[in-house]
Protein backbone atom coordinates (compact mmCIF):
# COMPACT_ATOMS: atom_id res chain seq x y z
CA UNK A 1 0.00 0.00 0.00
CA UNK A 2 0.66 3.22 -0.49
CA UNK A 3 2.60 5.70 2.45
CA UNK A 4 -0.41 8.43 3.44
CA UNK A 5 0.56 11.99 3.63
CA UNK A 6 -0.70 11.50 7.26
CA UNK A 7 2.01 8.69 7.72
CA UNK A 8 5.07 10.44 6.67
CA UNK A 9 4.52 13.91 8.40
CA UNK A 10 7.02 14.88 10.66
CA UNK A 11 6.13 14.07 14.56
CA UNK A 12 6.61 16.41 16.82
CA UNK A 13 8.28 14.29 20.31
CA UNK A 14 7.85 15.13 23.66
CA UNK A 15 11.42 17.15 24.27
CA UNK A 16 9.97 19.49 21.40
CA UNK A 17 11.79 18.12 18.82
CA UNK A 18 10.46 16.86 15.09
CA UNK A 19 10.97 13.81 13.50
CA UNK A 20 10.74 12.65 10.47
CA UNK A 21 10.53 9.10 8.96
CA UNK A 22 12.89 9.04 5.96
CA UNK A 23 12.27 4.90 5.72
CA UNK A 24 9.96 3.02 2.88
CA UNK A 25 7.68 0.45 4.03
CA UNK A 26 8.88 -2.78 3.25
CA UNK A 27 5.21 -4.68 1.75
CA UNK A 28 5.21 -7.75 -0.02
CA UNK A 29 6.29 -7.77 -3.79
CA UNK A 30 8.04 -4.34 -3.53
CA UNK A 31 10.26 -2.98 -6.39
CA UNK A 32 13.74 -3.53 -4.62
CA UNK A 33 16.24 -3.68 -7.04
CA UNK A 34 16.89 -4.04 -10.91
CA UNK A 35 18.98 -7.22 -9.70
CA UNK A 36 17.47 -8.83 -7.13
CA UNK A 37 14.30 -10.02 -5.95
CA UNK A 38 11.32 -7.95 -4.26
CA UNK A 39 10.92 -9.04 -0.83
CA UNK A 40 7.76 -11.73 -0.03
CA UNK A 41 5.85 -10.89 3.31
CA UNK A 42 3.31 -13.73 4.18
CA UNK A 43 0.62 -14.23 6.45
CA UNK A 44 2.33 -17.33 8.70
CA UNK A 45 -0.66 -17.26 11.40
CA UNK A 46 -3.54 -15.22 11.62
CA UNK A 47 -6.19 -14.78 14.33
CA UNK A 48 -8.63 -16.98 13.02
CA UNK A 49 -6.02 -19.67 12.61
CA UNK A 50 -4.13 -19.70 16.09
CA UNK A 51 -7.70 -20.26 17.70
CA UNK A 52 -6.76 -23.98 17.66
CA UNK A 53 -3.62 -23.66 19.51
CA UNK A 54 -6.80 -23.15 22.60
CA UNK A 55 -4.44 -20.52 24.32
CA UNK A 56 -5.71 -18.24 27.18
CA UNK A 57 -8.89 -19.29 29.05
CA UNK A 58 -12.50 -20.55 28.25
CA UNK A 59 -13.91 -17.19 28.61
CA UNK A 60 -10.88 -15.22 27.15
CA UNK A 61 -9.51 -16.70 24.46
CA UNK A 62 -5.86 -15.64 23.31
CA UNK A 63 -4.86 -15.47 19.65
CA UNK A 64 -1.90 -14.19 17.86
CA UNK A 65 -1.00 -13.15 14.00
CA UNK A 66 2.89 -13.39 12.70
CA UNK A 67 4.01 -12.81 9.19
CA UNK A 68 6.37 -14.61 7.89
CA UNK A 69 9.74 -12.71 5.94
CA UNK A 70 11.98 -13.64 2.96
CA UNK A 71 14.43 -10.66 1.78
CA UNK A 72 17.67 -9.48 0.83
CA UNK A 73 19.37 -7.62 3.64
CA UNK A 74 19.71 -4.83 0.71
CA UNK A 75 15.44 -3.99 0.36
CA UNK A 76 13.70 -0.41 0.86
CA UNK A 77 15.91 1.86 3.23
CA UNK A 78 18.90 0.19 4.25
CA UNK A 79 22.58 0.61 4.84
CA UNK A 80 25.42 -1.11 3.04
CA UNK A 81 28.15 -2.82 5.14
CA UNK A 82 32.15 -3.12 4.04
CA UNK A 83 31.60 -6.53 3.38
CA UNK A 84 28.99 -5.78 0.78
CA UNK A 85 31.43 -3.94 -1.61
CA UNK A 86 35.10 -5.30 -0.51
CA UNK A 87 35.87 -9.18 0.48
CA UNK A 88 37.92 -8.16 3.68
CA UNK A 89 35.62 -5.86 4.74
CA UNK A 90 33.80 -5.56 8.27
CA UNK A 91 30.07 -6.87 8.10
CA UNK A 92 27.30 -4.94 9.78
CA UNK A 93 27.64 -6.62 13.06
CA UNK A 94 30.79 -4.97 13.75
CA UNK A 95 31.10 -1.76 11.77
CA UNK A 96 30.98 0.53 15.19
CA UNK A 97 27.26 2.45 16.37
CA UNK A 98 28.62 5.69 16.03
CA UNK A 99 28.54 5.38 11.95
CA UNK A 100 25.02 5.45 11.91
CA UNK A 101 23.78 8.40 13.91
CA UNK A 102 25.27 12.06 14.26
CA UNK A 103 25.09 15.71 12.66
CA UNK A 104 24.19 15.91 9.21
CA UNK A 105 22.67 18.01 6.24
CA UNK A 106 20.20 17.57 3.37
CA UNK A 107 21.40 19.02 -0.28
CA UNK A 108 19.08 19.75 -2.94
CA UNK A 109 19.68 17.97 -6.23
CA UNK A 110 16.17 17.93 -7.83
CA UNK A 111 17.38 19.39 -10.68
CA UNK A 112 19.17 16.54 -11.35
CA UNK A 113 17.56 14.16 -14.45
CA UNK A 114 17.06 10.55 -14.10
CA UNK A 115 20.17 9.05 -15.22
CA UNK A 116 21.86 12.14 -14.56
CA UNK A 117 25.57 12.87 -12.91
CA UNK A 118 25.79 14.28 -9.48
CA UNK A 119 29.26 15.49 -9.79
CA UNK A 120 31.20 17.79 -7.41
CA UNK A 121 29.95 20.78 -8.71
CA UNK A 122 26.31 20.30 -8.39
CA UNK A 123 27.52 19.50 -4.62
CA UNK A 124 29.32 22.41 -4.09
CA UNK A 125 26.54 24.40 -5.24
CA UNK A 126 24.30 22.66 -3.17
CA UNK A 127 26.45 22.91 0.02
CA UNK A 128 26.52 26.44 -0.69
CA UNK A 129 22.86 26.78 -1.03
CA UNK A 130 21.88 24.45 2.47
CA UNK A 131 24.15 27.13 4.93
CA UNK A 132 26.33 24.24 6.19
CA UNK A 133 29.98 23.43 5.74
CA UNK A 134 29.96 19.62 5.16
CA UNK A 135 32.28 18.72 8.22
CA UNK A 136 32.14 15.13 9.57
CA UNK A 137 28.37 15.78 8.23
CA UNK A 138 26.33 12.74 7.47
CA UNK A 139 25.05 14.10 4.11
CA UNK A 140 21.54 12.84 2.22
CA UNK A 141 21.02 13.71 -1.17
CA UNK A 142 17.47 14.88 -2.26
CA UNK A 143 16.84 14.13 -5.74
CA UNK A 144 13.41 13.88 -5.78
CA UNK A 145 13.44 10.44 -7.70
CA UNK A 146 11.49 8.62 -5.23
CA UNK A 147 8.28 10.93 -5.82
CA UNK A 148 8.61 10.81 -9.44
CA UNK A 149 8.68 7.19 -9.50
CA UNK A 150 7.65 4.86 -6.71
CA UNK A 151 5.88 2.62 -6.82
CA UNK A 152 6.71 2.18 -10.66
CA UNK A 153 9.29 -0.01 -12.29
CA UNK A 154 11.13 2.62 -13.26
CA UNK A 155 12.07 3.35 -10.08
CA UNK A 156 14.71 0.64 -10.43
CA UNK A 157 16.16 1.46 -13.38
CA UNK A 158 16.58 5.47 -13.90
CA UNK A 159 18.44 6.59 -10.59
CA UNK A 160 20.80 8.60 -10.71
CA UNK A 161 24.50 8.38 -9.51
CA UNK A 162 27.39 10.02 -7.72
CA UNK A 163 30.46 10.37 -9.65
CA UNK A 164 33.81 8.83 -8.82
CA UNK A 165 35.13 12.81 -7.99
CA UNK A 166 31.81 13.68 -6.45
CA UNK A 167 32.61 9.95 -3.79
CA UNK A 168 35.87 11.47 -3.19
CA UNK A 169 34.74 15.11 -2.52
CA UNK A 170 31.86 13.70 0.04
CA UNK A 171 34.90 11.31 1.39
CA UNK A 172 37.36 14.31 1.72
CA UNK A 173 34.60 15.57 4.41
CA UNK A 174 32.41 12.94 5.61
CA UNK A 175 32.55 9.22 6.74
CA UNK A 176 29.01 8.81 5.73
CA UNK A 177 26.19 9.45 2.57
CA UNK A 178 22.81 8.20 1.52
CA UNK A 179 20.50 8.71 -1.54
CA UNK A 180 16.90 8.48 -2.50
CA UNK A 181 16.76 5.04 -4.99
CA UNK A 182 17.82 1.37 -5.19
CA UNK A 183 21.80 2.69 -5.42
CA UNK A 184 24.35 5.42 -4.92
CA UNK A 185 25.61 4.26 -8.56
CA UNK A 186 23.90 5.45 -11.68
CA UNK A 187 20.99 2.93 -12.84
CA UNK A 188 22.43 0.01 -15.51
CA UNK A 189 26.30 0.96 -14.19
CA UNK A 190 29.44 -1.19 -14.69
CA UNK A 191 31.89 0.31 -12.90
CA UNK A 192 30.26 1.34 -9.91
CA UNK A 193 32.16 4.29 -8.88
CA UNK A 194 30.52 5.57 -5.87
CA UNK A 195 30.31 1.80 -3.87
CA UNK A 196 34.35 1.86 -5.22
CA UNK A 197 35.20 4.76 -3.82
CA UNK A 198 33.40 3.89 -0.32
CA UNK A 199 35.23 0.66 -0.56
CA UNK A 200 38.98 2.61 -0.99
CA UNK A 201 38.24 4.75 1.27
CA UNK A 202 35.88 3.33 4.11
CA UNK A 203 32.60 5.04 3.44
CA UNK A 204 29.32 3.60 3.84
CA UNK A 205 26.23 4.78 2.58
CA UNK A 206 22.41 4.46 2.90
CA UNK A 207 19.81 3.94 -0.01
CA UNK A 208 16.30 4.52 -0.70
CA UNK A 209 15.85 6.84 1.71
CA UNK A 210 12.28 9.16 1.26
CA UNK A 211 10.91 12.21 2.13
CA UNK A 212 14.03 14.11 1.56
CA UNK A 213 12.32 16.86 0.52
CA UNK A 214 11.20 17.43 4.39
CA UNK A 215 14.63 18.48 4.97
CA UNK A 216 15.88 20.66 2.21
CA UNK A 217 16.49 23.99 4.23
CA UNK A 218 16.75 23.22 6.87
CA UNK A 219 20.11 23.09 8.01
CA UNK A 220 22.15 20.74 10.33
CA UNK A 221 20.09 18.75 11.70
CA UNK A 222 20.33 14.86 13.46
CA UNK A 223 20.19 11.38 11.55
CA UNK A 224 19.69 8.40 13.21
CA UNK A 225 19.49 4.92 11.16
CA UNK A 226 20.98 1.86 12.80
CA UNK A 227 20.90 -1.51 11.58
CA UNK A 228 20.42 -4.33 12.56
CA UNK A 229 22.86 -7.07 14.23
CA UNK A 230 22.92 -9.58 11.78
CA UNK A 231 26.30 -11.63 12.33
CA UNK A 232 27.84 -11.62 9.15
CA UNK A 233 25.57 -9.16 7.93
CA UNK A 234 26.53 -7.72 4.52
CA UNK A 235 24.25 -4.84 4.83
CA UNK A 236 20.41 -4.11 6.90
CA UNK A 237 17.47 -2.73 6.70
CA UNK A 238 16.87 0.35 8.56
CA UNK A 239 14.63 2.58 10.36
CA UNK A 240 16.26 6.00 9.05
CA UNK A 241 14.66 9.32 11.04
CA UNK A 242 15.61 12.88 11.16
CA UNK A 243 15.58 15.23 14.53
CA UNK A 244 15.15 18.49 13.76
CA UNK A 245 14.56 21.03 15.97
CA UNK A 246 11.41 22.59 16.24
Amino acid sequence: SMTTAAESAPARTERGTVLVDLSLEISNGMPAHALFPSPIILPYVNHEQAKAAGLGTDDDPFTYAINYVSMLEHVGTHVDAPLHIGAGGAPIDQVPLDLFTGKAVCLDLRHIPDLGDIDVAELEEAEEKAGVKIDGHIVLLCSGFHARHWPNHEVVTMNPGLTTEASHWLADRSRVHGVEGPSTDKAGTKEFPNHRVCRDRGMIHYEWLVNLEQLVGKGEFQFTGYPLKWFGGTGSPVRAVAELAA
